[in-house]
């Protein structure tokens, strides 16, 4: 019982185990996708509105401030999700400032890679979404568990590297160019965009399990999360790829 709940969801803010105790707590409306969805194009465009304006007015203390307050408004929302619908345009916003910033250095060094970035992020939630609504791929309990295990090891990986960088040392090929470099960049691009259909099964758990309407925000903030980490690699990966 205990490996089924550690492995229940492939995004850390979004687990069946969250909408599963949630569908208790009294509300007059309960989730549904329908309004998950609607909220996840309204932080969407929080972000991208934010972000333009970032882009335009860059200053790296942006991608600190954003970064920061982005994780600590996730962390918050993850204990206490009723503040969700005020949290998650808070995270949106944030993370619209850091990605504008951090946009423009990529966008300073090579032309042309932001709007590969976008649209390459666009395409894949497009096909992802695909496969999940036709079951091309179907989440299944080993599937999940497969995408939480990798998730985690790449975040295993990126924490280790930031203590190293603190004593000028990097980890292997992780921001090296080549055939390694490359490979490494492509596979944690895959283990992100399988992310989307974990996030994309939760929004359906959410509705099945009778969560509460706020709820709703806490599932767009999780999918969200997904989508700036997608973004983020595929920049990374693209920048390789020039170089």
């Amino acid at each position: 019982m205990a490996q089924r709940n550690l492995f229940s969801s492939g995004n850390p803010v979004l687990s069946e185990d969250t909408y599963r105790k949630s569908a208790g707590v009294a509300t007059d409306e309960a989730m549904t996708v329908r309004g998950a969805v609607q909220k996840t194009f309204l932080l969407t465009a929080v972000l991208v509105v934010v972000g333009v304006w970032s882009f335009m007015n860059a200053n790296p203390m942006f991608i600190w401030i954003g970064a920061i307050g982005g994780l600590i408004a996730v962390l918050v929302a993850v204990f206490k999700k009723e503040w969700s619908p005020v949290l998650a345009p808070v995270y949106a916003a944030l993370e619209g400032l850091a990605l504008g910033a951090i946009t423009a250095i990529y966008a300073a060094a090579y032309d042309g890679i932001v709007f590969n970035a976008i649209t390459l992020t666009v395409a894949i939630l497009l096909a992802m979404l695909f496969l999940y609504q036709t079951r091309i791929i179907k989440v299944t309990e080993k599937f999940r568990s497969g995408v939480i295990m990798a998730t985690m090891g790449i975040f295993l990986v990126y924490l280790v590297d930031i203590v190293l960088s603190m004593f000028h040392v990097n980890v292997p090929f992780l921001h090296e160019g080549g055939f390694m470099g490359i490979g490494i960049s492509l596979f944690i691009v895959g283990v992100a965009s399988l992310n989307l259909l974990l996030d994309f099964d939760q929004f359906e758990k959410g509705e099945q399990y009778g969560a509460p309407k706020y709820m709703e925000w806490f599932s767009a903030l999780g999918l969200l999360v997904t989508l700036v980490w997608l973004y983020l690699e595929i920049l990374r990966l693209l920048s390789k790829l020039r170089d």
